[in-house]
């Protein structure tokens, strides 16, 4: 029997951490000890703590070497990958060429420390690294990086803080064309599936305003086309609906969103138009809406006819002060993605 004298401190730590530490086994040695303090005999504490005796004489021996902070500690045997002492090395080459596949990176990993591995470990020591399988992103050929970087700092910043003070009203502004067409994604599946492709080239049209703030949502919507007249029925819905409040529209250059009438129009109803620099879609806040419009209703759905598709565009774009609310919170915030210049050198 091993005997141990407890002081009320130590006592009132063991109670403590057996409910509070956040590592579970910890929470178990925490309390082994703390019914021992209570005067439990060894048979029984095992039986309540459903643990070996000698688990028991371990945890009693490490409470004698250092009280309730040496029970904090985890002595759990971690093998050591080889790999571990190249991580520098391949960390510093992995930076400069990301491998395409699990497979290529085993290849270089072999070609440069001479260490070959299979597939599932080589993707557990990338993971460990941080490393992660990304889709690439594109920047425009002819978008200009320190232009945007201008733009947000000089001009759409100031009116966005305006905006969080709610003394002034931002929308962003473009038009999705959605094609009555398929549109493939990935699904968990058994077997590859399938999807009928609907005849004809039928789109809607939604041209949209939505509040950089509030996410209130404002459209016109057509099977024809988005021209200089749907903007300026927009442009009047906006200004009935923030009557009084100072409104910016943030908007690409599309000819009929520059045209004489729409800013004539503006003009006369005082609403701003702010237009974003050339080729700067990831400055735009209602493209990530049309993205989750694609990926909500449209993405590995079929629809049998027109007045169907239309309907469940309708329905989702209805739902982004509703039933939405809280992911198009999550996907609208006001972080902007911005270019320094491409990463990926050419091969």
């Amino acid at each position: 029997m091993i005997h141990i004298e407890f002081t009320p401190e130590d006592v009132e730590a063991l109670h403590h951490e057996r409910f509070h530490h956040p590592h579970p086994r910890v929470q178990e040695k925490m309390e082994a000890v703390y019914l021992k303090s209570q005067g439990l005999p060894h048979k029984e504490i095992c039986r309540l703590s459903r643990i070996s005796e000698n688990t028991l004489r371990s945890y009693l021996r490490q409470f004698q070497e250092g009280g309730v902070e040496r029970l904090k500690r985890l002595d759990f045997a971690r093998p050591v990958s080889e790999l571990a002492d190249h991580r520098e090395e391949l960390e510093d080459y992995f930076r400069k060429n990301p491998p395409r596949s699990t497979a290529q990176a085993a290849a270089d990993i072999e070609r440069i420390t001479g260490i070959r591995r299979g597939l599932t470990q080589v993707r557990k020591f990338l993971t460990g690294m941080g490393l992660k399988c990304r889709k690439l992103g594109m920047i425009p050929a002819k978008a200009d990086p320190a232009e945007q970087r201008g733009f947000l700092d000089e001009r759409l910043w100031p009116r966005l803080r305006q905006a969080q003070r709610l003394r002034r009203v931002v929308c962003f502004v473009d038009a999705a064309h959605f094609v009555h067409g398929p549109y493939l994604g990935f699904l968990w599946c058994f077997v590859r599936l399938v999807v009928r492709g609907p005849s004809g080239r039928k789109r809607f049209n939604v041209l949209g305003a939505i509040d950089a703030v509030t996410h209130e949502l404002t459209t016109v919507c057509n099977d024809t086309v988005i021209n200089a007249e749907a903007v300026c029925g927009l442009l009047r819905a906006l200004a009935v609906r923030y009557a009084g409040l100072p409104l910016t529209l943030v908007l690409d250059n599309a000819r009929y969103q520059r045209c004489a009438a729409v800013q004539q129009l503006a003009e006369e109803l005082r609403i701003e138009l702010l237009f974003l620099p050339a080729y700067s879609p990831n400055l735009n806040l209602i493209e990530r809406l049309w993205r989750f419009v694609k990926k909500e209703c449209l993405s590995c759905r079929y629809y049998e006819d027109f007045l169907r598709f239309k309907a469940a565009i309708v329905d989702c774009l209805d739902g982004v002060e509703g039933k939405h609310k809280t992911s198009i919170r999550s996907l609208l915030t006001l972080n902007f993605q911005t270019f320094e210049e491409p990463q990926l050198l050419a091969g």
